[in-house]
């Protein structure tokens, strides 16, 4: 289940951030995409609670595309981020945004990738799109995952991880506490088929990968090795 974790720390939004655009209809879905639709690997990033509209989502993604890939942010919390003015919101929020329906939104985006002549796919999920990530990764729907600071995620999803796999983590964390994380690293370690990282970061919170202050050089500075291990990872198994 979701905690207070997932809530704390949220950004402005921004509709119109970014160096990219946004799309009306991209596999049936809003999204911002960034990067040419002529390379060779694409990568899918999945939000945290607080949506595509992120400015440091849109960060990431204009990162990853400047490093010859074609990115692509779904919405798929359908124009409903986290709202946290409403304090009844946590539980009927989650109830609202089920991962399970996103992963299931997910299938058509990589078709639509996939048609554009783009051979090779990752996906990304920050906490609650680690979710949709680790589903994807289950069922040989892309080649690479990275799962940063997830939730709701357990070791059973774990132990049907199909495709390589890169964890990172946060030391403060009640949603995947470093002890969980471990566990993770362990299955891992016994499916000599899936190759795998996991990286505990020292000193951060859960969020630290995508909620932080431009004003906090720590912050910015761990959020910055958390993208340069996502894009090792990506460079590894998709180019």
């Amino acid at each position: 289940m979701a905690s207070s974790h997932c809530f704390e720390n949220p950004p402005a939004l921004n509709p119109a951030g970014g160096v990219g655009e946004v799309v009306d209809d991209f596999g049936g879905m809003k999204a911002y995409v960034a990067g040419s639709a002529g390379s060779k690997a694409a990568v899918v990033l999945v939000s945290d609670a607080f949506g595509f509209e992120a400015p440091n989502l849109r960060k990431i993604a204009d990162k990853v595309a400047s490093s010859g890939y074609f990115v692509v942010v779904p919405d798929f919390l359908h124009g409903d981020p986290y709202d946290h003015s409403n304090p009844n919101n946590p539980g009927m929020w989650m109830q609202s945004h089920n991962p399970q329906k996103a992963f299931e939104e997910a299938k058509p985006v990589i078709a639509a990738i996939k048609e554009k002549g783009v051979p090779n796919i990752g996906a990304a999920g920050y906490c609650w799109g680690a979710k949709v990530v680790v589903e994807l990764a289950k069922v040989h729907e892309i080649q690479a995952a990275v799962l940063l600071h997830p939730s709701l995620i357990t070791v059973d999803d774990i132990k049907d991880v199909k495709c390589p796999i890169s964890i990172l983590g946060a030391e403060i964390d009640k949603l995947s506490p470093p002890e969980l994380l471990k566990q993770f690293e362990q299955v891992l370690s016994a499916n000599s088929g899936v190759d795998h990282v996991v990286k505990i970061f020292p000193g951060v919170a859960h969020g630290w990968a995508v909620r932080y202050s431009d004003e906090d050089a720590a912050a910015v500075s761990s959020a910055d090795e958390a993208l340069q291990d996502m894009s090792h990872w990506f460079n590894k198994y998709l180019k």
